[in-house]
């Protein structure tokens, strides 16, 4: 069964404890502050053939672009998020995107997936769950 497309731009409609995961994360609070306050734009290039894929977080405040292969680990560099550099791959798990941060922090990664227009992300770090809804550009 082919895997879906995920290219698209979607707008943030929804999340939840944020705060919680930024702290995991050692995050101050001044930031964290200011990061649950923004409505994230993802622009998400992916080309399903070669599983190559591009995803644009783009604030008012900070932008973080992250490129990969699907199935590649990589050395990412979450400066702008918490300043650290983990060891990622991103794979298929079903339908859904998983990521694997391994690094400093137990536990760290996210889950993408798709329901009609509506993008989710799942991200953890230390037993700590927050989610984010966006919901497809027209």
């Amino acid at each position: 069964m082919a895997k879906p497309n995920y290219t698209g731009t979607y707008h943030m409609v929804e999340q939840e404890n944020m705060d919680s995961y930024l702290g995991a994360l050692d995050v101050n609070f001044a930031l964290r502050k200011i990061v649950c306050l923004l409505k994230p734009t993802k622009e998400i290039t992916h080309d399903p053939a070669t599983g190559t894929m591009k995803i644009r977080t783009l604030t008012t405040f900070k932008n973080f672009n992250m490129d990969f292969t699907i199935g590649k680990e990589f050395t990412e560099d979450l400066g702008p998020v918490d300043g650290r550099v983990c060891q990622t791959t991103v794979d298929w798990e079903g339908d859904k995107l998983v990521c694997v941060q391994r690094g400093e922090k137990e536990g760290r990664g996210w889950t993408h997936w798709l329901e009609g227009d509506k993008l989710h992300l799942e991200m953890r770090v230390q037993g700590i769950v927050a989610k984010q809804v966006f919901k497809k550009a027209d």
